[in-house]
């Protein structure tokens, strides 16, 4: 039977409407694209029942990997290490109830340190939700407090605007973790898709990024007529991608330096003019530059408890202070500031390095030598030594040092955990590079540094990745070694073992009269056997003189995680330190101090 030519025309018609109309998606598929869209190249996450939609449109596409994580919390710090050494907004994947309360420790951590996260959470169906379904909580209510931003999905048509705010919200100002919570017949919901949203408008949300010229030109006139001028610089500087301008300032300026524990590497440490970190256990001569400068031009930095310590204590010295923050609501938040300065640090610094060679301004070369001169006499108190000549037990400072000797030259990321290992991370391998130093400032959070290694391996394979550990901190998230195991991601683990809560025993000793309660482990595994059985390499090193072989060894084992047990003097405390309440030029540089 012969086809009329009117109905080969119809068909055709037909053909062409149907390849011309909008494609019908899921909820979950328009997830997925969206991320594709955004360029995520990792998901870490755990699956449960509220996400199994998503999983399932992850398992039909190829352009990103998911990470299985042991640990939901896991999840949310490996984004969370990723994002801190790319500057890319790190994704983390989690289920419902239990996957989303999992995931808050993370999340917060990540808030605290102004992290850019997208974290998606599966929730109970919409008709569910407020009935006590199984696996429902009030993850919006419950991570209102520690997330930039958070939504509730409630219509599949909202789905692909919804992430381009979250990532849009995560990424700009200044940056956080934004929580996007689907309820799971959300994600099975078909609409027309119309594609991704290219561009995205806020009305309420449009954060400055250009200071203001009036208050720029005022803080270089008082930065040029200071007389002990400081500049004092935290986690912003990094976060804005701003270290190049801040290097150009300060060899501009010829002024001291210093970086919080937040902000380590952004100025390099190598360099004279930089004083070491400041705060609780921080330098002497960073400390009492920071007391005594008579103008301060602080970058990107709060003013928070461990940097100044007591705030009447701080004040008590009149100085001017010039305070450059993306973020209003932290100028003045803690100390009062006379030029505030809100704007990305990185344009406000182009802006001030532009008006000071213009200008054809030089810093008054003898007040500057004055102060450089009071600067160094501080600096021959070395605060930061210790017993070097031990031959008997492990100094943990020695085992930083000896890192830094033979990676400062190499192609190196170093994680921490909490505890007193991070404080002799920070204090003695020395960064001259951003990005390069990943730890959990704000939240102090323990567990974080394999998780952390973990995600910035993936992002950075060709890269050495040290983490640097106590027995305590490692054992939070130790499980994550399976996850090393099952995506190839080789860290270098360095536990200094102690066998104590390494800084609670510090603070037992010194307030409570060395009443140590609770903090002595005695029951610790066998790290090396546990290495071994997670398909690692463990290494036991008792001895002084073995520190140095084991770390070259580790390093020879370029395609395998390798955990270093270190057996550490359990009576070393970290020095300088200043007390809780006290100033921070009330220093206590050592027992002899107590």
């Amino acid at each position: 039977m012969e086809i009329s030519k009117a109905e080969i025309a119809s068909a055709a018609a037909a053909s062409l409407g149907a390849s011309s109309s909008v494609p019908e998606l899921r909820g979950a598929e328009i997830l997925i694209k969206a991320l594709q869209a955004e360029s995520v190249k990792y998901v870490w996450g755990y699956p449960g029942g509220a996400v199994l939609h998503i999983y399932d449109a992850l398992y039909k596409q190829d352009t990103i990997q998911h990470i299985l994580v042991r640990h939901e919390q896991a999840a949310v710090h490996a984004a969370d290490g990723y994002a801190r050494a790319t500057g890319d907004v790190g994704v983390a994947l989690v289920t419902s109830g239990p996957g989303a309360t999992n995931a808050v420790t993370g999340i917060a951590t990540a808030y605290m340190d102004s992290i850019p996260l997208v974290v998606i959470t599966g929730q109970v169906p919409l008709p569910a939700i407020g009935l006590d379904a199984f696996q429902e909580c009030d993850t919006i209510g419950i991570t209102r407090p520690i997330v930039k931003h958070n939504f509730l999905v409630k219509d599949v048509r909202d789905m692909a605007a919804t992430l381009k705010k979250a990532f849009h919200i995560a990424r700009t100002g200044r940056p956080g973790p934004v929580v996007v919570d689907i309820p799971k017949d959300i994600s099975f919901n078909k609409t027309p898709y119309h594609g991704y949203p290219e561009t995205v408008e806020m009305r309420s949300y449009n954060p400055v990024r250009k200071g203001h010229g009036g208050q720029i030109r005022k803080a270089l006139q008082l930065l040029m007529a200071a007389k002990r001028p400081y500049i004092y610089t935290g986690g912003g500087v990094i976060l804005g991608k701003a270290s190049a301008e801040l290097r150009t300032l300060v060899d501009l300026l010829g002024y001291p330096v210093t970086n919080t524990l937040m902000g380590l590497g952004a100025y390099p440490a190598s360099d004279r003019k930089f004083l070491g970190m400041l705060g609780m256990h921080g330098t002497v001569e960073a400390n009492n530059a920071m007391q005594n400068c008579d103008v301060l031009l602080a970058v990107g930095a709060r003013f928070d408890d461990r940097v100044i310590g007591n705030p009447k204590h701080f004040a008590q010295n009149e100085r001017k202070i010039i305070h450059i923050d993306i973020d209003p609501s932290s100028i003045s938040k803690r100390v009062k500031v006379d030029i505030p300065i809100v704007g990305d640090v990185k344009d406000v610094l182009n802006e001030l390095i532009a008006m000071l060679k213009e200008s054809g301004q030089k810093p008054d070369a003898h007040n500057l030598g004055a102060w450089w001169s009071t600067i160094d006499g501080w600096r021959t108190r070395d605060c930061l030594a210790y017993d070097r000549s031990n031959s008997a037990v492990i100094k943990p400072q020695a085992v930083v040092e000896s890192l830094w000797n033979m990676t400062k030259d190499a192609d190196a990321y170093i994680t921490s955990d909490v505890g007193q290992h991070q404080m002799w991370a920070a204090q003695y391998y020395r960064f001259d590079q951003p990005n390069r130093w990943i730890n959990s400032g704000g939240l102090g959070t323990m567990g974080v540094g394999i998780p952390y290694a973990m995600g910035i391996k993936l992002a950075k394979p060709e890269s050495e990745v040290f983490c640097v550990t106590g027995e305590g901190s490692v054992q939070m998230c130790i499980q994550e070694l399976s996850t090393c195991l099952q995506y190839n991601t080789p860290i270098k683990i360095v536990a200094l073992n102690n066998r104590y809560l390494g800084m609670v025993r510090q603070w037992q000793e010194i307030d409570y009269e060395s009443r140590y309660s609770h903090s002595y482990m005695d029951a610790l595994p066998n790290f090396v056997k546990l290495a071994e059985a997670y398909g690692h390499v463990g290494m036991l090193i008792e001895k002084p003189e073995d520190v140095e072989p084991a770390l070259r060894e580790a390093r020879k084992l370029k395609d395998r995680t390798v955990f270093m047990d270190f057996r550490t003097d359990p009576t070393e405390n970290v020095y300088p330190m200043v007390k809780a309440g006290k100033g921070i030029t009330e220093m206590l540089l050592g027992s002899e101090d107590l």
